[in-house]
C-alpha cells in the first residue's frame, strides 16, 4: 500500500511521473462497458448489482492499467437512499421527485437510514478491494451536498441550477435543512465506503461554479470542510480529493480551508495558473480537456505534455478536467497514458 503512487502524491510527494486515472473511466466509450450494461438491463440495475458494478470498474484497469480505479456508482444514489424517487430517461438523464416544500422534505429519511438501500454499493467496494491489482488505488466517491441538492430541488439537471438558487432566495431555511441532511448522509455514505475498503474518497461538486461569494463559502466550502473533518476523525489518515468544478479563483486556498488532501481542477483554469496558486498548498489533480479524448492527435499530446510540465514541481495526479464523454475514442485514452508515462 505504501508504494501506491496515488497515495504517495496525496501525501504530498512529487513523483517523476504523475499517477493517472480518469473521471468516468468506466463508461459508454468502452465496448466492454456497453456489453455489461446491456447484461444488467439498465443503468440503476448496473449500479446496484455488485458483481457487474465491480466488473465495469475493473474493465478500464485491465485495458489501460490506470493507477486508480473509481467505484462505479452515481451521485444520485444517496437521494434515493434518503427516500427520493429516482429514474433515468434514456437519452435525457436522471429524474427525481422534487424537494421544494417543507412537506417534501419531511418525508425524507434520516441520514443514518441510508445504508439499507446503499448496501450493494458497499459490497461492490468489498469485491474491488479483493480483486484490484496490488498497485491500484481504490477510490470511493459521493456528490457534494450542493450539487446533489440542485438535482433534488429541480428533479433533474439544469443548465444554471436556477431552481436551487430560487429556493435559496425564497426559503433559505428549507434549502439549508436539505443541505444539512445531505451533508450528514454523505458522511455516512463515504464512511461506509471506507470501511468496505476504499483507500481514497472524492467529493464531486460538479455545480460549485454556479455559487459565488458568501454562498460559495457557505454551501460548497463549508459542507466539504465538515465532511472531510468528520471522515478524518472516523478514519485517521484517509485522503480526500475535493472537486469544486469551475470554482475559478475560489480554487485558491480551498485545500487549506477544507482539509482536502488534493484539489481536482477543471480545464477552465490553466495549469500554469493552478501550479502558482493552488498546487502551492499541496496535491492537485487534472486537468486535460475531455474533448481531446474525442479528437486525439498532436493537440492531445501537446496539451498533455504541457500539463505534466506545469505541475512537475509538486504533487500531481493526472486526470481530465471533467468526465470522459461517450463519444471518446479508446485509442486516444491510450495515447494520453503513453504520453504521460513517456515523460514531458
Amino acid at each position: 500500500m505504501a508504494d501506491k503512487t496515488i497515495l504517495r502524491a496525496l501525501k504530498g510527494e512529487t513523483l517523476p511521473t504523475p499517477p493517472i486515472w480518469m473521471m468516468r473511466q468506466a463508461g459508454r466509450y468502452l465496448p466492454e462497458y456497453r456489453a455489461t450494461r446491456a447484461q444488467a438491463g439498465d443503468f440503476l440495475s448496473l449500479c446496484y448489482n455488485p458483481e457487474l458494478a465491480a466488473e465495469v470498474t475493473l474493465q478500464p484497469i485491465r485495458r489501460y492499467g490506470f493507477d486508480a480505479a473509481i467505484l462505479f456508482a452515481d451521485i444520485l444514489l444517496l437521494p434515493q437512499a434518503l427516500g427520493a424517487d429516482l429514474w433515468f430517461v434514456t437519452g435525457e438523464g436522471p429524474r427525481l421527485s422534487t424537494v421544494t416544500t417543507q412537506a417534501d422534505f419531511d418525508v425524507l429519511k434520516p441520514a443514518s437510514d441510508v445504508h439499507e438501500v446503499l448496501s450493494p454499493i458497499y459490497e461492490t467496494v468489498k469485491i474491488l478491494s479483493r480483486e484490484l491489482p496490488a498497485e491500484t488505488t481504490l477510490i470511493g466517491f459521493a456528490g457534494a451536498p450542493w450539487t446533489v441538492a440542485t438535482y433534488m430541488i429541480a428533479g433533474r439537471g439544469t443548465p444554471d441550477q436556477g431552481p436551487a438558487h430560487a429556493l435559496i432566495s425564497e426559503n433559505r431555511p428549507l434549502f439549508e435543512a436539505l443541505l444539512e441532511r445531505l451533508t450528514l448522509g454523505t458522511i455516512e455514505y463515504l464512511s461506509k465506503q471506507i470501511e468496505a475498503g476504499a483507500e481514497v474518497v472524492k467529493l464531486f461538486d460538479s455545480w460549485a461554479g454556479s455559487l459565488s461569494g458568501e454562498d460559495f463559502d457557505r454551501y460548497a466550502l463549508e459542507p466539504a470542510r465538515r465532511i472531510i473533518a468528520e471522515l478524518k476523525a472516523r478514519h485517521p489518515g484517509i485522503p480526500v480529493i475535493a472537486f469544486p468544478r469551475e470554482a475559478g479563483e475560489k480554487y485558491v486556498g480551498f485545500a487549506k480551508a477544507t482539509g482536502a488532501d488534493c484539489v481536482a481542477l477543471d480545464n477552465s483554469v490553466s495549469p500554469q495558473w493552478a501550479a502558482a496558486n493552488v498546487q502551492i498548498d499541496g496535491c492537485v489533480q487534472g486537468n486535460l480537456a475531455s474533448k481531446h479524448m474525442v479528437t486525439g492527435g498532436d493537440a492531445l499530446v501537446a496539451e498533455t505534455r504541457e500539463i505534466v510540465k506545469a505541475f512537475s514541481k509538486g504533487p500531481h495526479i493526472f486526470n481530465l478536467g471533467h468526465g470522459i464523454t461517450p463519444d471518446a475514442d479508446p485509442e486516444n485514452v491510450q495515447l494520453m497514458i503513453d504520453t504521460v508515462r513517456a515523460g514531458a
